[in-house]
């Protein structure tokens, strides 16, 4: 079952598409089980160091999935779930972190950074510029095998498993992620907007992606002056 499940997401990958996003954002409009976008990551070896970035913009207050990465032996391999407003969990192999107290905002742009290695299991998460305690979790963890990675889902199996209750409803944009952990200094200049390194797993700038339902993809209001 593992290996077909492999090749579906290989198949998928052949059928992505890849864009530059700049100034662009995936709306998902309404709850649902089978809305989703596939990202396909430039991986070639397991991973054991991961920092991921992206905004969101939602009027939800009940629990959504913002990023789930799976692998084929693990489910929750590398997740970020909005449990409600300023309360979030990570997931990382299975282990679980709760955060609370980041300031987070309905009906506006919050940028979030999370932040893992794995030799230390040190792990944070920031957002709009504010970082939780550094934790501990997934230390020695190796994610390994080609990993599933959904946005507007929690996989709860490995490219599937959806579950229209935790499903995102708003507007997502600017995802990155990175094999090493950023500076707080290029973590801050992501999330003003500018001179930041784009990630070399995945860059919204030259992104691999497909999407499935009701998902469209917009012009941004994020950065006002590309309006001038």
């Amino acid at each position: 079952m593992k290996q077909l499940l492999i090749l579906l997401a290989v198949l998928c990958a052949g059928h992505a598409e890849e864009k530059d996003l700049s100034g662009k954002v995936f709306t998902f409009p309404v709850q649902s089980a089978t809305s989703s976008v596939q990202l396909i990551a430039n991986v070639e070896q397991p991973l054991t160091v991961l920092t991921m970035c992206m905004r969101f913009f939602s009027s939800l207050t009940r629990a959504q999935s913002l990023f789930s990465l799976d692998i084929p032996s693990q489910s929750n391999a590398f997740l970020l779930f909005k449990l409600s407003v300023g309360v979030y969990r990570l997931h990382v192999n299975g282990a679980t972190l709760k955060i609370s107290g980041l300031p987070d905002d309905i009906n506006e742009w919050n940028s979030v950074c999370w932040t893992w290695d794995s030799t230390s299991g040190l792990t944070a998460l920031w957002v709009n510029e504010k970082r939780s305690p550094r934790a501990i979790m997934g230390a020695k963890v190796s994610l390994t095998g080609v990993p599933s990675i959904i946005l507007g889902q929690d996989q709860d199996t490995y490219g599937g498993g959806f579950d229209q209750s935790q499903s995102f409803v708003g507007e997502i944009s600017d995802v990155h992620m990175w094999d090493k952990v950023i500076s707080p200094c290029e973590i801050r200049f992501y999330m003003d907007g500018s001179g930041f390194t784009p990630g070399n797993l995945l860059n919204w700038k030259n992104l691999r992606f497909s999407t499935t339902g009701t998902v469209y993809e917009e012009q941004s209001d994020f950065n006002k002056l590309s309006c001038f």
